[in-house]
Order: C-alpha cells, then sequence, then structure tokens
C-alpha cells in the first residue's frame, strides 16, 4: 500500500533530489531517491549531473545542450558523486565535462555516465522553426496516466505481482496524461509515436537552472518505450530487458516545467539489440522548446528453461 503525500510534499522531494550539495572544488553531490528499490532511474542520474555542470558555470551562461552516456546502472540507496572537469571558458560558450561516479561493493569509486554540457551567453539571433506541434488532444480532455495505472493493475489483478504493483501505484511528482497507449498500455503493435504530456503535480521555484534538470528528469519517462511499441512488448510485463545507452538534449528556449509540456516521441529504427528514439517538448503556445535523442538496448527476454 502506497501513502498519498500531496501534490506539493512530492514536488519538495524532487526539489531536494534535484538540488546537488558541493562537497569540494568542483566535486558534487547528489542524494539517493527516498525509498528507492534496485536500478537508480536514468532522468536522475542526467539531472543531477546537469545541476553540477550548471552550478559550475556562474558568469551568466546558460546551458543550451547536454550528451550523455550511460555507462552502468546506478544503484539506489548510494550517494553519487559528480566530478567537474572545465574544458572551455569562452567569451560567447563555456564547455563541462561531468562523471558520475558510485562507491562499487570494494570500496571504490565506479564511473556509472559521463556527460559533456554546453552553455551559451543569452543573445538575440535569427529565428526559424520547422517542426509544428503535432495537432493532439489537450491535457485537460485526458486521464491522468496514473488513473490508467490504478484500473490496469485493478483489471490484470493476480497477473501481477507485488512488484509490479508498487512500481505502478508509486505516487509520481510528474504528472502525466497520456494521449496515445504507451507499451505498459495495452499487447497490440502499433506505429513507434507517442504523445504525453506532463508537467510537476505542484508549482515549482522561479528557478531556469531547476526547471531545465527537471525537463531533463522527465525527458527519460517514456523514450525508450518508443521503440517497443512496433513489437507490442512491455517491460512491465516481463517480455522485454532494456536499458539507455546515451541521451542527448538540445534547449531551445526557456520553459517552465510546472505548466504542460507536451513530449512528442517517435523511434525510427530499432535492431541489433538496440532502439533509438526522438523527442520534441513543447509548451501550449505550439513552440518548440526542446529536442531529446537517445539510443537504448532493448532485447526480447528470453523464457527461463522450465
Amino acid at each position: 500500500m502506497h501513502d498519498n503525500p500531496t501534490p506539493e510534499k512530492l514536488v519538495d522531494g524532487l526539489v531536494s533530489l534535484l538540488t546537488i550539495e558541493n562537497s569540494a572544488e568542483d566535486i558534487y553531490i547528489g542524494k539517493p531517491q527516498i525509498g528507492g528499490i534496485g536500478r537508480v532511474f536514468g532522468g536522475q542520474v542526467l539531472a543531477q549531473a546537469l545541476q553540477a555542470a550548471q552550478a559550475s558555470v556562474t558568469d551568466g551562461k546558460v546551458a543550451h545542450s547536454l550528451h550523455a552516456y550511460f555507462l552502468r546502472g546506478g544503484k539506489e540507496g548510494i550517494p553519487i558523486e559528480y566530478r567537474i572537469q572545465r574544458d572551455f571558458d569562452g567569451r560567447s560558450f563555456a564547455n563541462r565535462r561531468v562523471v558520475a561516479m558510485q562507491e562499487a561493493e570494494d570500496g571504490s569509486s565506479t564511473p556509472i555516465l559521463n556527460l559533456t554540457a554546453s552553455f551559451q551567453t543569452p543573445e538575440e539571433g535569427m529565428e526559424h522553426s520547422d517542426s509544428p506541434m503535432p495537432d493532439v488532444a489537450g491535457p485537460d480532455d485526458l486521464k491522468s496516466d496514473m488513473e490508467m495505472r490504478q484500473q490496469m493493475v485493478t483489471a490484470m489483478g493476480d497477473k501481477l505481482n507485488e512488484a509490479q504493483r508498487n512500481l505502478m501505484l508509486r505516487p509520481r511528482s510528474v504528472e502525466m496524461r497520456t494521449i496515445d497507449r504507451l507499451h505498459w498500455m495495452n499487447s497490440e503493435k502499433r506505429e513507434p509515436r507517442a504523445h504525453t504530456w506532463f508537467k510537476t503535480a505542484a508549482p515549482l521555484p522561479d528557478n531556469p537552472n531547476l526547471h531545465r534538470a527537471v525537463m531533463t528528469y522527465a525527458s527519460d519517462f517514456t523514450l525508450l518505450g518508443t521503440s517497443a511499441l512496433p513489437h507490442g512488448l512491455s517491460w512491465m510485463r516481463g517480455e522485454l530487458v532494456g536499458a539507455s545507452l546515451d541521451h542527448t538534449i538540445w534547449f531551445h528556449r526557456e520553459a517552465r516545467a510546472d505548466e504542460w509540456l507536451l513530449y512528442a516521441t517517435d523511434a525510427p529504427w530499432s535492431g541489433s539489440g538496440r532502439g533509438f528514439n526522438r523527442g520534441r517538448i513543447f509548451n501550449r503556445s505550439g513552440e518548440l522548446v526542446a529536442s531529446v535523442a537517445q539510443e537504448g538496448m532493448i532485447r526480447k527476454r528470453k523464457k527461463k528453461p522450465e
């Protein structure tokens, strides 16, 4: 059974999770997720690494892109150390390299992710956008994903074990409303496209760095699952084994992560045990605020011999 924390408490927990602590020069510590079990959510490591990079840039430049590789799965319950390399500081641009480290069983530090972030001094420039917002239902016309999860858990009954039910019904700080059917919602093969609205469940502080970090955190939720849609398979039903391999985001304009944003994802290719996924994030005015790309390992789970 889950407690029912208020939306404000859930979002306070997310803000705390994404608030890194400076422990030494160019070394930051990211807190573990309270109550986390198993492998650390990739979006958490990405967002904390970005926060560490942002904390090291203090001359008014803002992050416009990040490129990251997941090296190993992080373990829940253990803090993550983020080590910064200041590769470049120019008049208009700056670059930071971040290595996320976590303590291994033998006491040594092991890298679990490396990330490079680029920063720019804000400036006016020529503008165009050749990426129109998809014509889809607005968030006010949709059920929340939590309502859909509750209905699915009820419908599946004993087919889900306790761990699967807990994962499905865990309270979330980011509210999502899906227009299409994601991989966990049905087993029918369908085109590799999905559209989901998201925002935090309560208002965030007026900190642009934090809003970029929350968008980064949320960008890892539905992305890899898009490449599973043509195959009619799901991690939730135990049919797939998967993990993110890399993750890239380009921030095009400022946006608030506590206001509805549309995440439109597609997966143009899968093969060789990998799936390639793209994402576009729009505000409610239809402006493209960020673009995302990710490749992940995606394999059909082999049945254990009886």
